[in-house]
């Protein structure tokens, strides 16, 4: 009946083999798989760096802030003096050189993420998402970044 509806099918035919022969079998198969293209045959894009630089930033920021916050929480426990007024007394007897190179690595990853993130809010309304949007945006991304963080550690 099956054959009536579909002259092209044929029944399917079953045959044992040894463990060793279905093992070879299914090497020889692997073999002649067709395979995705690998990542070095793309050109890296805007998309991608900017897209590592928001991850890469925000698991900055949140693992500075759950340091600090832990280390607050412990600091009486240690006698540690994590006041603001201790912190800015500290931060203000470090070189300048010190105090350039600490707010230039916080600054840079706060503003990065969060104009990164403002751009992700417009993609929500589902504005300026195609390809030369999403190119113009993230390089505009990165050019205020690098401005409002050097305003920032300048500061």
């Amino acid at each position: 009946m099956l054959t009536h509806l579909c002259p092209s099918s044929r029944p399917a035919t079953t045959s044992t083999v040894s463990q060793s022969s279905g093992q070879e079998i299914l090497a020889n198969q692997r073999l002649h798989r067709p395979i995705s293209p690998h990542l070095s045959i793309y050109r890296p894009q805007i998309t991608w760096y900017g897209s590592a630089l928001n991850r890469i930033t925000g698991a900055t920021l949140s693992s500075g802030i759950y340091l600090f916050g832990a280390a607050y929480l412990v600091a009486p426990l240690f006698g540690w003096h994590l006041e603001s007024a201790s912190l800015a007394a500290s931060f203000a007897a470090w070189p300048i050189v010190a105090k350039v190179l600490f707010k230039g690595a916080v600054a840079f990853p706060f503003t990065y993420h969060g104009l990164n993130g403002i751009r992700h809010l417009v993609w929500d309304t589902g504005a300026s998402l195609t390809n030369k949007q999403v190119i113009y945006t993230g390089w505009t991304v990165v050019g205020l970044s690098v401005v409002s963080a050097l305003g920032l550690t300048f500061l």
